[in-house]
């Protein structure tokens, strides 16, 4: 999918031009004001760009230079935003109902009531509805519209912790299972790491970064973005639960232990190992309690975005693995840490998404 959107306002200026996978999530991430919002509604056709274009799957939604433009009920899209808009008046499965007469079948109804878990709910009010399945309803009719985009903005802010860990699982099924864009507009980084694949961060209106979440993450010169939040995510396999009751997790580069048994064998986890977690050495220890240490090269070192600190770019063995360390300047200097440098990252914890 390719985007190139330019509108001038009093005060901001939004001038993006990006290009996304054609499946998968991708999130739009960045502070508030920068123009993520304004991003979609120039994909949902509710912003006309005097210099727009817009091309889905092949097919062209809009070009300024060629007179194109598909007014939005034109566009095959699905929308989801923070509260859930369902008719009130009508129950679940009639609200399912509206979306579907869009899309004029009723194709793959039974199974998304399967998939978003929402088959107990058909006969019930919304207003009976936690939030959490409120959402799942919300993006169960827009995905009942057939879209060939499905647009999400901040589906769960309105969501208190304990409805946003009841609904994420699902948002993770639905990125596996699509075969769709979905564009996704979060400010909270955890969620932005547990579900995108690919990262797009935004600021003043401008696309200042555009890759895979992995990539995006492990950029030092790019933790500024993330506001103390910095660090690297990874795909691991789970391999297999030792015998001291620790489970062991495979990854190309290295592998890395954690606690508990509740992930069978061949399961894939997604973790997040933040750079204020790992710490490095110029040796392997045994008289230490930290038990996932990776050899390393050092990469890149920038300034970190606290005083008398540098985050440096760790490249694992395999090379292309990359991990971030946050240490003083102090222990920089003391340890004598510069590009191209054998190290072994200790990593004192490690956060499992999925």
């Amino acid at each position: 999918m390719i985007g190139r959107f330019h509108i001038g306002y009093p005060g901001f200026t939004l001038d993006v031009d990006l290009s996304v996978p054609e499946a998968g999530i991708t999130a739009l991430f960045g502070p508030s004001g920068s123009g993520k919002t304004t991003i979609l509604r120039c994909m949902a056709g509710l912003e006309r760009s005097r210099e727009g274009f817009l091309s889905v799957a092949g097919e062209v939604w809009q070009d300024e230079r060629r007179g194109i433009f598909l007014p939005t009920h034109k566009r095959p899209l699905g929308l989801v935003f923070q509260e859930a808009s369902l008719f009130p008046h009508l129950s679940v499965r009639e609200n399912l109902r509206y979306g579907m007469k869009r899309a004029g079948n009723g194709e793959g109804f039974e199974a998304m009531l399967d998939l978003l878990g929402i088959r107990p709910l058909l006969d019930r009010a919304p207003g009976s509805l936690s939030g959490g399945e409120r959402q799942r309803v919300a993006i169960a009719r827009a995905l009942l519209t057939r879209p060939r985009l499905l647009l999400m903005d901040e589906p769960l802010a309105a969501l208190d912790m304990k409805r946003k860990l009841e609904i994420l699982p699902y948002l993770e099924k639905l990125r596996d299972e699509l075969s769709i864009p979905v564009l996704y507009v979060s400010h909270s980084l955890d969620e932005v790491a547990r579900l995108a694949d690919q990262l797009v961060l935004i600021e003043n209106g401008h696309v200042t970064a555009n890759g895979s979440l992995t990539d995006i993450l492990s950029r030092p010169d790019l933790a500024a973005a993330f506001a103390g939040e910095t660090g690297a995510v990874l795909e691991t396999t789970v391999a297999e639960r030792e015998a001291d009751g620790l489970t062991r997790l495979e990854f190309p580069g290295g592998k890395l232990y954690i606690a508990g048994d509740a992930h069978a064998p061949g399961n894939r986890l997604r973790c997040r190992i933040h750079a204020s977690d790992v710490s490095l050495s110029l040796s392997a220890h045994t008289d230490t309690s930290i038990l996932n240490t990776l050899p390393a090269t050092v990469a890149a070192i920038v300034n970190a975005d606290t005083p008398g600190h540098v985050l440096v770019q760790l490249q694992l063995m395999n090379g292309e693995t990359l991990l971030l360390a946050r240490v003083t300047e102090r222990s920089r200097q003391a340890l004598a840490i510069t590009p191209g440098l054998p190290v072994i990252a200790q990593v004192k914890s490690v956060a499992i998404l999925r």
